[in-house]
């Protein structure tokens, strides 16, 4: 596993460009046709990643594709430094709130930066197919910690990039914005059919107990939705409950 500062070999021709400044990892493959970046880090991280490829002998035009595993501004927010050069890549529901700039679903606020305006070239869906002669990335949509959330497989190599879908030791992204356990648990059984020799997520540490980490996160997302649902009885036995709720759709059938 051959490293230099600021970026790691994880696989021949694959590396890791880690997270700095709480930005996600960045991960480059190198393909015999073309060259993939899988996510591009915070707004603030772009010269870290551009030193970075540099280091590998690529300039930002030898970048031939973008895939954004998801919209959060940790992952997407360095992607303008590529319109124009490089094939942007989303799922379509992630490409819909980065064009609106939907700051919620973005999570600007958390992380105190904006984005600037680029355009999704190309819209993802489940099952297409990305050859780059020594690799082959597979597009799974894998809802849950978001909508628009995608992981990418290479089933040659049995590697996995999984964003914040997964990570090491079970850790789970979160259910946020547009996020919904129960879609989060049917993504992590999806992808327990899968054959995974090596995990690449977008924060912690690789694993290569990616079976195992997906188990685990299944368990603690089942354990998540049966607090949720004790939590929900709870307000429903108080004085109010959930009348406002209620209250609002009657009045929205009277319009």
């Amino acid at each position: 596993m051959a490293s230099k500062p600021g970026y790691v070999e994880i696989y021949p021709e694959i590396y890791q460009i880690p997270g700095i400044q709480r930005s996600a990892h960045a991960y480059l493959v190198k393909g015999r046709r073309k060259n993939v970046l899988i996510d591009t880090g915070l707004p603030t991280t772009t010269d870290h990643l551009l030193n970075c490829l540099s280091d590998l002998g690529l300039h930002q035009r030898d970048i031939h594709m973008v895939l954004l595993t998801h919209e959060h501004i940790d992952h997407a927010g360095g992607a303008p430094i590529f319109n124009g050069s490089a094939l942007l890549a989303a799922h379509r529901l992630a490409a819909n709130k980065l064009a609106l700039k939907d700051e919620f679903a973005l999570m600007n606020r958390v992380f105190d930066q904006g984005v600037d305006d680029f355009e999704i070239d190309v819209l993802l869906q489940e099952g297409a197919s990305i050859n780059l002669g020594n690799y082959e990335l597979e597009i799974l949509h894998t809802p849950g910690h978001c909508s628009g959330g995608i992981s990418i497989y290479e089933p040659n190599h049995r590697l996995l990039f999984s964003g914040d879908t997964i990570m090491a030791n079970g850790i789970i992204g979160g259910v946020l914005g547009s996020g919904n356990a129960s879609d989060y648990i049917h993504t992590l059984k999806c992808l327990s059919t899968l054959k995974i020799a090596h995990l690449y997520p977008g924060h912690g540490r690789l694993s290569t107990t990616a079976e195992a980490d997906i188990l685990v996160g299944i368990e603690r997302l089942q354990n998540l939705l049966d607090d949720s649902k004790q939590l929900f009885d709870a307000i429903k036995h108080t004085s109010h409950g959930f009348d406002h709720i209620t209250r609002s759709l009657r009045d929205l059938n009277c319009k």
